[in-house]
């Protein structure tokens, strides 16, 4: 499974359409560019194993700078484009890249690349689109030729986290080295699991830079089915994409849902998404209410999965087993899935304690060993944890609780800010709602709610009265907000994680930093 395959045996076939401008790049179109593109990375002197940085948005260059580091044996890490200069230059830093490729749109290139190569001295600038001063990625591009390099031996990736508990982390995402053209875990398992296949339009709404559109659009592009590239996601062209392309397949994540639920009720009674067979999403925890109206609306296509950077383990469930176990993110498919508590014993079905999974792949956080070792359970070191809190009811299905770094202790007491979010997000005053804990000098901490409006001059008094009586009317007291403010918007990726770091930090004194606080064990 590999574009290579697909390019020999249905050249033609649209590997890429960009739904900005319509252009479509067959599989022999990108053979060919990706050809080039490893020529160009060893005239540009970076050989096997060398490291190579992509920040670039949605857009051809992305696939062909992929697909080219992919058959030069290059590790390739991928960069939010949204980073400043300073934030891109301690990934750059920490990764060891020598070669950095970026697109002239972004802010770290227009606040001037000297600025990205100040303290790297050794680091080398190709810019995705004409810049004074440096080379130009296409302009290299064509002078090459479209053949496979001699020294062809498969790359891989590095991607950071998100960095929503402290500075982001390297993983290594796979290992360089063997045959270009080979199966792959995430090929297969869209196949089995998903249903892809190369007659499938897989349409994808965020950003490649991240983890899961990577992963998934690549694995579309090995089995053979189309990706079609939104440059960021918006609701009326979501459903504008999905019509015109005929789209079959789409990842999504709840903030998503979320708008185009909001949209008027005509506008979705007369999208044609008649041609979705399967709609996918995670990232994030999707509201019951929320998820119910997608059902309703899309019916029985939606396909949730538990899963994150780290690659050891993942989780799946369909849409007829979540109307039987609304709220879960259904059963193990890869690694065995343990509870534990806090030393590391294991607990009994419906009891909240940190998620591990057994044999679903080991990884590693780049030069970050105390980090990596805090992962693992402490009795049972093969045993690792993305760092959630959940539980597994009696028939295996795990239900997700919150993030442990932002579990809120009261009294001595466990709060998980995950189901009183999913309370506020059903009020349909509400477009985006946060929830952590801030300094209370009786209890240690409170629960406080940051809120989105729908309409931000909504905000006040009022509305976050009637939104604590909402929370009050399903909630036990001590887990409902007691204080409500307003801001109009939330700090979230484009995949719908939330940084709750930023919003913690305005209410906890200095100290108290990466989104922790000084606190003690709760019960």
């Amino acid at each position: 499974m590999h574009p290579r395959i697909h390019a020999g045996t249905n050249p033609d076939r649209p590997a890429i359409i960009d739904t900005q401008s319509g252009a479509v790049m067959s599989f022999g179109e990108l053979e060919r560019a990706a050809n080039r593109g490893a020529h160009a990375l060893r005239a540009l002197g970076v050989g096997p194993r060398g490291v190579v940085a992509l920040a670039c948005e949605n857009r051809f260059a992305f696939m062909v700078a992929y697909w080219a580091a992919q058959r030069a044996g290059i590790i390739l890490v991928t960069v939010s484009t949204r980073l400043t200069a300073a934030e891109m230059s301690y990934i750059l830093a920490d990764s060891g890249t020598e070669l950095l490729l970026i697109s002239t749109t972004l802010p770290a290139a227009q606040s001037g690349l000297a600025d990205l190569r100040a303290g790297l001295p050794r680091l080398s600038v190709v810019s995705i689109g004409p810049a004074a001063g440096v080379r130009d990625w296409e302009t290299l591009l064509a002078d090459q030729p479209d053949t496979p390099i001699a020294d062809e031996s498969a790359g891989c990736r590095m991607v950071y986290s998100s960095g929503t508990t402290g500075r982001p982390k390297g993983l290594l995402k796979g290992a360089v080295g063997g045959p270009v053209v080979r199966a792959t875990g995430p090929a297969a398992m869209l196949r089995d699991n998903y249903g892809i296949t190369p007659d499938d339009y897989y349409l994808s709404s965020a950003p490649l830079y991240h983890t899961a559109p990577l992963t998934w659009g690549v694995a579309a592009q090995e089995i053979g089915a189309t990706l079609v590239m939104m440059p960021r996601f918006d609701p009326l062209e979501f459903l504008s994409a999905v019509k015109r392309w005929r789209v079959t397949a789409a990842q999504l994540v709840p903030t998503m849902f979320i708008r185009l639920l909001r949209l008027p009720p005509e506008t979705r009674a007369k999208a044609d998404l008649s041609s979705l067979r399967r709609v996918v999403h995670a990232a994030a925890p999707c509201p019951v209410p929320v998820k119910h109206a997608m059902i309703e609306w899309l019916g029985p296509i939606l396909t949730e999965y538990y899963a994150g950077s780290e690659g050891n383990g993942s989780t799946l469930i369909h849409s007829d087993e979540w109307l039987r176990k609304p709220g879960s993110v259904g059963r193990s498919i890869m690694g065995v899935l343990h509870i534990c508590d806090d030393a590391g014993h294991a607990l009994p079905a419906n009891e909240i304690g940190t998620i591990y999974f057994e044999g679903g792949g080991q990884f590693a956080y780049h030069n970050d060993d105390d980090k990596t070792r805090k992962s693992r359970n402490p009795l049972h070191p093969e045993w690792s944890t993305m760092g959630d809190l959940g539980y597994v009811d009696d028939d295996g299905f795990l239900f997700l609780s919150d993030r442990k770094d932002f579990m809120i202790i009261s009294g001595g007491v466990n709060i998980y800010p995950q189901e009183i979010e999913n309370v506020l997000l059903a009020h349909p005053a509400v477009a985006d709602a946060a929830v952590f804990g801030v300094p209370n000098a009786e209890f240690g901490e409170e629960v406080k709610a940051v809120v989105q409006p729908v309409r931000w001059e909504d905000a006040g008094k009022e509305l976050a009265t009637r939104l604590t009586s909402w929370c009050r009317e399903q909630l036990a007291d001590f887990k409902c907000p007691r204080s409500i403010d307003f801001e109009p918007a939330l700090p979230r990726a484009e995949t719908g994680k939330l940084y709750k770091k930023a919003l913690k930090a305005q209410y906890w004194p200095s100290e108290t930093v990466d989104g922790q606080s000084p606190r003690g064990g709760g019960a």
